[in-house]
């Protein structure tokens, strides 16, 4: 044997002996002094890690409450963008007044929707035709940020819905009159539509009559019809009432081109009016913190600047094949329908059907603009009643034909594309009907248009005293 420990193998073996027995004794005492030590640390109290819970929450709502308010300055910033766009799209001698009223939108917005139109829109919890004005109270409502903030948020939204008229109704329209039907947007129109949806009304509460009828509630995640084509609609009313510009349509009733006065500042206002989307798109989800919410904001971002793309493409190819030449102020409408078609369903569309839904829209902005000018006879000089409200009822239709879950084409049945269609009608003919009242009341009582005189030498004289260029 002491012969064999002598060989190399011999040698090998006896290491491996030593070599296995201080292991087996080492992880032995090793494993006795790590008990030692567990049991020796102290248990946390409950409190604690309770305490450690909310403040990990707590992080979690300022960081929800920061990407609300940083969505509610690029929605506000879109306010600029709408001025420069109807500026550009109409004559230089108009143009203060144009400013002015994208001014007057947001100054009073914020005012009567703080003081009435919250409450209205969001009061009674969604219940019946229309909440309850709160006269600015805000202590009603809670969604789990803070109230204030929520409001801000809100408040952009509203002016928006009343600006898209402006356009519509540029270079004819009493600057007193149009203050007055601000007000009434602000307070009454989009917070009544608003009520029945995103207040947790009867077409998006999942007890509501949308969801008993369809089997489905409505879809419209940042405001295709509850803030796009309420504007359109109210907006074709009101220019229908005005009556065209002087001439606009020629003595055979054909239409003539009045082109806008600079190209240059109404491109800069559609890349603000894009850039501010995706405030108004992905702001629309509330929320940022949690991966749940971090997929979703990331992917609401890729539909909304894929529709704008496409609509802005599309449209420009449409005008290049319909008039021979590739229109700027048809492109320019073109990345806006996509951007309005976008907006119901862009939490709920694969990027294709983002850019299906882009082309569409931009595809039928232009046959949409021909027909309200030409076939109608309502001169519409930004076309807005084209791009928000003909585009904000198709993207919120295409919406139940393309959505991943419970569209159409996608294996969902019926369901979503009916109550798509259901709720974009009746808040369509809400519009239509509310701005019908309105303008032709305001003007059989006390005329809407300015006189002849003022229409030709231009509003921003008469209206303002001022004018925006002094060369």
């Amino acid at each position: 044997m002491k012969t064999y420990f002598k060989t190399i193998y011999g040698k090998l073996v006896l290491f491996s002996i030593v070599a296995i027995t201080f292991i087996h004794f080492g992880s032995k005492i090793y494993a006795q002094e790590n008990v030692a030590v567990v049991a020796e640390v102290p248990a946390v109290p409950v409190a604690e890690i309770t305490a450690a819970v909310e403040a990990a929450g707590d992080i979690g709502v300022s960081l929800d409450t920061v990407w609300m308010l940083l969505a509610a300055m690029l929605v506000f910033f879109m306010q600029p963008g709408f001025a420069l766009v109807e500026a550009g799209f109409t004559r230089t001698k108009n143009t203060a007044n144009i400013l002015m009223k994208n001014f007057l939108d947001f100054m009073t917005g914020s005012l009567l929707f703080f003081f009435i139109g919250f409450g209205v829109m969001f009061g009674s919890e969604g219940a019946g035709f229309i909440g309850l004005p709160n006269f600015g109270d805000l202590s009603f409502f809670n969604n789990g940020l803070p109230v204030e903030g929520f409001l801000v948020f809100q408040t952009v939204f509203c002016a928006t819905a009343a600006t898209i008229v402006s356009g519509a109704m540029a270079e004819r329209t009493k600057f007193h009159m149009y203050l007055v039907y601000t007000v009434l947007i602000s307070v009454f129109i989009y917070p009544v539509s608003g009520h029945w949806t995103w207040g947790g009304g009867f077409l998006m509460n999942a007890e509501g009559w949308a969801a008993k009828t369809f089997g489905a509630t409505f879809h419209d995640f940042a405001g295709s019809t509850i803030v796009h084509s309420v504007g359109g609609w109210v907006a074709l009313i009101g220019a229908w009432v005005l009556g065209p510009r002087i001439g606009k349509y020629g003595k055979d009733g054909k239409s003539k081109a009045i082109p806008g006065h600079n190209l240059t500042i109404a491109s800069l206002g559609v890349f603000i009016l894009w850039f501010g989307w995706f405030g108004f798109n992905p702001g629309s989800q509330l929320a940022a913190s949690g991966e749940t919410n971090r997929v979703a904001i990331s992917h609401v971002f890729l539909t909304t600047n894929l529709s704008a793309s496409a609509g802005g493409l599309f449209a420009l190819l449409t005008a290049w094949i319909k008039y021979k030449k590739p229109s700027l102020s048809l492109t320019l409408n073109g990345v806006l329908a996509g951007l309005v078609g976008i907006t119901a369903g862009c939490d709920a569309v694969s990027p294709w059907g983002a850019i299906i839904i882009g082309a569409l829209c931009g595809i039928l902005m232009v046959f949409s603009v021909e027909f309200i000018e030409r076939t109608l006879k309502i001169d519409d000089p930004v076309g807005a009643s084209s791009v928000h409200g003909t585009c904000g009822f198709a993207g919120t239709v295409l919406t139940g034909l393309l959505a991943t879950d419970g569209g159409l084409f996608c294996g969902g049945g019926w369901s979503l594309t009916l109550v798509q269609i259901s709720g974009a009608l009746i808040i369509g003919l809400w519009a239509l009907i509310m701005g019908f009242i309105i303008f032709k009341g305001l003007d059989l009582i006390f005329g809407i248009r300015i006189s002849k005189r003022v229409e030709e030498e231009g509003l921003d004289i008469y209206e303002h005293g001022e004018t925006a260029y002094n060369l």
